[in-house]
């Protein structure tokens, strides 16, 4: 049988391995926060806040939300979404050079579905100037001449890979030359609904 002074010795064992074991535990996950800022960093390096941006958003969040476990002393939960995030913004830069492409292969697409536009409007202009209907005709052909100039600096763009800094341009001069060849169609309608 054990002797009280075996059993105090285990419990005092028992006490200091707990303790050793909680105070191993409640160190801040310093190097997995370090490892995903580092990849998180990479990975907008690589553009992936512009090429994947749910992704990276989702890994920023991320690791905002580790630091803020850090910061509560949940160091456990800390760790294990520091590690989430550096698999997350791993996963962005892998989706970077295909969504890049893809988003090149559409803006290249827009570009010249913006030129066909720019060509139909300069025809609508010309019919409604001749038709005299009421349209700010000086203005509709400096924005004309603003969309050409501003569509070589979008293919000088696409050419050396800024292509999300040409999408978002391309994106609002296709609106714009929309709402103006509507304009357009909409003055020219009182002289088709005339002759009928």
């Amino acid at each position: 049988m054990l002797k009280r002074k075996d059993i105090n010795r285990i419990l005092v064992l028992m006490v200091v391995l707990s303790f050793a074991l909680l105070s191993g535990c409640a160190k801040p996950p310093t190097e997995e926060i370090t490892k995903a800022e580092t990849a998180v960093a990479e990975a907008k390096q690589k553009e992936a806040d512009l090429y994947v941006q749910d992704v990276f958003a989702k890994a920023e969040e991320s690791l905002k939300k580790a630091k803020d476990l850090v910061t509560a002393k949940k160091y456990k939960e800390a760790k294990e979404i520091a590690e989430e995030t550096a698999r997350i913004a791993q996963q962005s830069v892998s989706m970077v050079e295909a969504n890049k492409a893809k988003m090149k292969e559409e803006a290249e697409q827009m570009v010249k579905d913006i030129q066909g536009a720019i060509a139909e409007l300069k025809t609508s202009v010309a019919m409604a100037i001749k038709k005299k209907a009421q349209i700010n005709r000086e203005e509709i052909q400096g924005m004309i001449g603003k969309w050409e100039i501003d569509m070589v600096n979008i293919k000088d763009q696409i050419q050396t890979g800024k292509i999300r800094q040409a999408y978002d341009p391309l994106s609002s001069i296709k609106e714009q030359v929309k709402s103006q060849a509507e304009g357009i169609a909409a003055a020219l309608e009182p002289e088709t609904a005339d002759k009928k």
